[in-house]
C-alpha cells in the first residue's frame, strides 16, 4: 500500500515538472518569435515614418488566451507594439547625433537584464509571488506619476518615473518567471504577453534614461 502511494506521489511530481517545463519552453519559444516579429514591424514602421497609434489589443489576447486563436492575437499585439516603436526610433535618430549608440545600448542592457533575471529565477527557483501586491501598487503609482510629469513638464519627475519602470519591469520578470517555474502560471500565451510587455517597458525606460544623461542633441 505504502509502495503504491509513493509511486503515485512520484508520478504526480513528475507530471507537474513536465507540465512546468512545457510552459517554460512554449513561453520562451513564443516570446522569441514575437520579439523577432516585433523587431520587423518596428523596422517597417521606422522606414515608413509611421505615426503614433493606440489600440487595446491586450483585451483580445486575454479573451483568446485559452484558444488556438490566442497565438494569432499575441502576434497582432506584439506586432502592433513593435510598430509603435518606429516613431520612437526615428525621433531618437533624428534628434540625437549618437542616436544609434543610444538605441544599441538600450537594447543591449534590456537583453542583459532580462537574461540575468530569468536565469536567476530559474536557477534559484525562489518563489517571488510575494512581490505581486507591491508591484501592482508600484505600477499604479508610476502611471499616475508619469501623467503628472507630462502635464507639469517636469524632467526630474520623468527621470524618476523611468527609473521606477525599470525596477518594476525587473520585478515583474522575476515574478512571472517564478510563477511559471512554481506552477502559478500555466498559460504560456498569457506568460508571453506579460514578459513581452516588461521587455518593452524596460527598453523604453532605459532609452529615456540614456537620452537624458548621454544624449547629444543635433
Amino acid at each position: 500500500m505504502q509502495r503504491n502511494i509513493n509511486a503515485l506521489v512520484k508520478r504526480s511530481s513528475s507530471t507537474g515538472v513536465i507540465a512546468t517545463n512545457s510552459v517554460i519552453r512554449n513561453t520562451y519559444i513564443l516570446l522569441s518569435m514575437t520579439l523577432l516579429f516585433s523587431a520587423a514591424t518596428a523596422f517597417l514602421s521606422s522606414v515608413t515614418n509611421a505615426p503614433f497609434l493606440g489600440i487595446g489589443l491586450i483585451y483580445l489576447v486575454k479573451a483568446l488566451q485559452n484558444s488556438a486563436w490566442g497565438i494569432l492575437a499575441v502576434f497582432l499585439f506584439t506586432g502592433f507594439f513593435g510598430y509603435t516603436l518606429g516613431p520612437v526610433i526615428n525621433m531618437v535618430l533624428s534628434q540625437y547625433t549618437n542616436g544609434t549608440e543610444l538605441l544599441a545600448t538600450s537594447l543591449g542592457l534590456t537583453g542583459t537584464i532580462f537574461f540575468a533575471l530569468s536565469c536567476y529565477a530559474m536557477v534559484s527557483r525562489k518563489d517571488f509571488s510575494y512581490l505581486g501586491g507591491f508591484l501592482f501598487a508600484a505600477i499604479i503609482i508610476a502611471i499616475v506619476a508619469s501623467f503628472m510629469a507630462i502635464f507639469m513638464n517636469a524632467p526630474i519627475l520623468s527621470l524618476i518615473v523611468s527609473c521606477a519602470f525599470v525596477l518594476i519591469a525587473s520585478g515583474m520578470i522575476l515574478f512571472e518567471t517564478s510563477q511559471i517555474i512554481n506552477g502559478g502560471e500555466t498559460n504560456y500565451i498569457n506568460a508571453t504577453i506579460i514578459l513581452y510587455v516588461q521587455i518593452y517597458n524596460l527598453f523604453i525606460s532605459l532609452l529615456q534614461i540614456l537620452t537624458m544623461f548621454s544624449g547629444k542633441r543635433n
